[in-house]
């Protein structure tokens, strides 16, 4: 990391992201891995829904805490919505990302069904700066394993998050998920010795991921 700068190690905070983020120091995380609202009004089949999915005013200052507490050099993994994907863009390139990559997650199943059966997943993989080219290139089409959706309404199987935080991290580093829901992305980066700080705005997903993180990886949930 960037000097002596430093960020909460282990921790998941129940606030809204961009107050926790701007407590961090310039360039104290290596890298993020984080799956935003969508902006889409998404409504599970249970009647769940996901906080601050129906506006974007969080988008442009999020993703500027962002790029400032990610260290020069480092990645961001950002999921997205599709149908917003001018948005986000938007986001990305004002904060100052380079986009370096795009990835695909394919899926066995459609989540919904539409003018398409929708079985995929995307996100963008950005940069900070000039990043040092990983030491083996991971493919950008990855396989999504079903969760169920049982911890969270969106929820990301840890089997396709894994490989990106083992291609753009060493052990011992620091990941970090502003929008950490049931907290799929610190369980991946914890079974991976890596060190993880994670923000949910929801309390209700807080207190699953928190109950999550604290569980022997062994005994952990997908």
């Amino acid at each position: 990391m960037a000097g002596n700068a430093k960020a909460p190690r282990n921790l998941i905070f129940n606030a809204d992201c961009i107050d926790v983020m701007r407590s961090f120091d310039r360039g104290s995380v290596d890298m993020i891995l984080t799956d935003p609202p969508y902006i889409a009004r998404y409504k599970a089949r249970d009647g769940r829904t996901v906080a601050n999915d129906d506006n974007a005013r969080w988008l442009c200052p999020a993703f500027n805490q962002m790029h400032r507490v990610l260290k020069e050099g480092g990645f961001c993994v950002s999921f997205y919505g599709w149908n917003k994907v001018d948005l986000f863009m938007d986001a990305w390139r004002g904060a100052g990302f380079r986009i370096v990559g795009h990835i695909v997650f394919r899926k066995s199943y459609a989540s919904s069904e539409r003018f398409l059966r929708y079985e995929h997943e995307q996100a963008y993989l950005l940069a900070r700066g000039e990043p040092t080219l990983p030491a083996r290139a991971i493919p950008d089409v990855l396989d999504f394993p079903y969760t169920g959706n049982r911890l969270h309404p969106t929820q990301k199987p840890i089997d396709a998050l894994m490989p990106l935080i083992d291609a753009f991290t060493k052990p011992g580093d620091l990941v970090l998920d502003p929008f950490c829901g049931s907290g799929s992305t610190l369980d991946a980066a914890q079974r991976l010795e890596r060190d993880w700080v994670g923000i949910e705005l929801n309390n209700s997903h807080y207190h699953t991921a928190s109950k999550r993180l604290a569980r022997p990886i062994g005994r952990m949930a997908a």
